[in-house]
C-alpha cells in the first residue's frame, strides 16, 4: 500500500484529536505515541523512537504518525516545529 504523506499526517491527526486526545491528555502529556490509521492502532513510549520501534514490531508494514502528547508538534529543530511521518524498515 503506497500512502501520500499529507493524507497519512491529516490521518493520523484527525484521528488523534478525535479518539486519543481526550484519553491520553494529561496522563500522557510528554510522552510519544505512534499512530497507525489504517489499523487505528497506537503505541506510547516516553521517547519518539521507542514509540515506533513498537509500532514497527506489531505492524512491520505500517505507516505511521508520530505526536508528542499534549504538544503542538512532535519535535523542534533549532526552534522549528517538525511534523512527523514516519516510515522505517527494520533489519532482520
Amino acid at each position: 500500500m503506497s500512502i501520500m504523506r499529507e493524507d497519512l499526517v491529516e490521518r493520523g491527526q484527525a484521528f488523534y484529536d478525535e479518539h486519543l486526545k481526550e484519553e491520553l491528555e494529561p496522563e500522557h502529556t510528554g510522552r510519544y505515541v505512534a499512530i497507525e490509521p489504517e489499523s487505528r492502532r497506537y503505541f506510547l513510549d516516553d521517547t519518539g523512537s521507542g514509540a515506533l520501534k513498537a509500532a514497527l514490531a506489531a505492524i512491520p508494514d505500517g505507516h505511521f504518525y508520530r505526536a508528542r502528547v499534549g504538544y503542538q508538534t512532535a519535535d523542534a529543530l533549532g526552534g522549528f516545529p517538525l511534523f512527523c511521518v514516519a516510515r522505517f524498515a527494520m533489519s532482520p
